[in-house]
This record gives C-alpha cells, structure tokens and sequence, in this order.
C-alpha cells in the first residue's frame, strides 16, 4: 500500500492509519458518534449495536472508574485491540489474540446475486450468526453499516457486513457462511463486494480476525488484504 500513496497525501496516510490503532475508539468518537453512550471518558456502543467500547490512550485510573460507572457492578467492557490491564477489582473474561488486516491491492467486484439485507432480516442473520460464530450481532447490528447476503431458495445460506466506521476506514465483519455451503467461494464473493462498496466511497477496507482461524487469515491474504498488526480482544467485568 505504500507504494501508492503520494509525498502530498503521507502525512493524512499516516494520521488515519494511528486511529486504527484504537478503531473503537475512533468509531465511536467519529462516524458512530450517535451510536454513542458515555460516562466521562469511557464510551460503549448502545449495547443492542454492538458490544464495543472504548477508553482513552493510556487509560488512568479515573478512566476505569468512568468505565465502572458506564457499565455498572458486574458489567462486561468489551475493548477491541487495546492492550492495557484493568486495575485491581476487574476481571478478565477473555483473552483472546488476533490480527487487524488492511485492503493492500484487493481486486474488488460487486455480485449480482447478493443482496441488501434490511433489519426484516435480522432473525434470520441472527440464526446464521448463531449457527456460524463470527462474531458478534446484536438486534442492531445491521444499522451500523451495509449488510449483504446471498439467498439459495429463499434461504440466507451467506452474509457479511459493515462494523466499525472509521474516518477513512471501515471494517467488514460478520461474514459467514451455512455449513452445508461451505467450500463454493460464497464469504470471498461477499467480501469482495463489500470491498467494493467501501472503496467507492473512498474508504479502505479493513477486517479483524482471531490469530488462530489461519484458514480465514489466508483467505483474507490471498484476497489482498496483509496484516497491518497483532491485536487482542478482551473483555473485562466491572467489579461488583
């Protein structure tokens, strides 16, 4: 990717690439800011969105406190990527190491067989979700962004979407696909489309991946995108 970005437009480059470092964060304070609930400095998703939230770089102490507030005695604080410890009193409940990945030369193309799903679809996304583990989707989810799927006798057999919103970037997530139609190209397909919507309103597609589904992290390569960074995803619980 660097090699395509001009001496005039490093500096921006290089600003929009730090806000991936803390892409709730950015997400939440930017293009998702009506999606917002805070309390001081932490801020979360409404929680019927999305489970993410967010603290501050460098979190102080008064931060977790205004965390401990935001999400109540024995609230969860999901906090994608950052890689600072709670202080005494919260929990961890996960641990889990991943990758942020980053559209470096993907060959985009729409599909004309997906289509926009629409929230009259959400309990068949939900069953999907259910079914296929690739993340988190909520009863709101699909407001944060263009969701996409492919049909097979009426049936939702594969989908995949917009998350995370951040400027100059969004994240494609919740792509899966049935068991019994696994192995006929239909997540790529998705994720090219949805690539290729990202790019025409000049974002770059960026995704997250658990460090251990090497399957999907190839994929993902072999598409075009290359892994900016090692992240982790943890989930704490307030004290009660």
């Amino acid at each position: 990717m660097t090699d395509r970005i001009t001496e005039e437009s490093a500096s921006e480059h290089s600003a929009g690439h730090a806000l991936l470092d803390h892409p709730a964060l950015a997400a939440l304070t930017g293009p998702h800011a009506h999606f917002a609930e805070r309390h001081g400095a932490a801020l979360r998703y409404d929680p019927d969105v999305c489970p993410m939230a967010a603290l501050p770089d460098d979190p102080t102490a008064q931060d977790w406190s205004d965390a401990a507030e935001l999400v109540g005695p024995g609230g969860s604080l999901f906090l994608p990527v950052i890689a600072d410890r709670p202080p005494s009193g919260w929990e961890t409940t996960m641990d889990r190491p991943g990758v942020q990945m980053i559209d470096t030369g993907v060959v985009t193309r729409p599909d004309d067989e997906a289509v926009t799903l629409t929230t009259a679809d959400v309990p068949e996304m939900t069953d999907l979700v259910r079914r296929t583990r690739p993340g988190p989707f909520r009863p709101r989810t699909i407001e944060m962004g263009t969701y996409i799927g492919i049909r097979r006798a009426g049936r939702l057999i594969a989908m995949g979407g917009e998350r995370l919103r951040i400027p100059g970037h969004t994240e494609i997530s919740a792509v899966c696909t049935d068991p019994d139609h696994r192995g006929r190209g239909l997540a790529s397909r998705l994720v090219l489309a949805l690539a290729q919507g990202i790019r025409d309103r000049g974002d770059v597609p960026i995704l997250h991946a658990d460090a251990g589904n090497t399957v999907a992290i190839r994929l993902y390569e072999q598409l075009g995108f290359d892994v900016r960074a090692e992240v982790r995803f943890r989930v704490f619980t307030a004290p009660r």
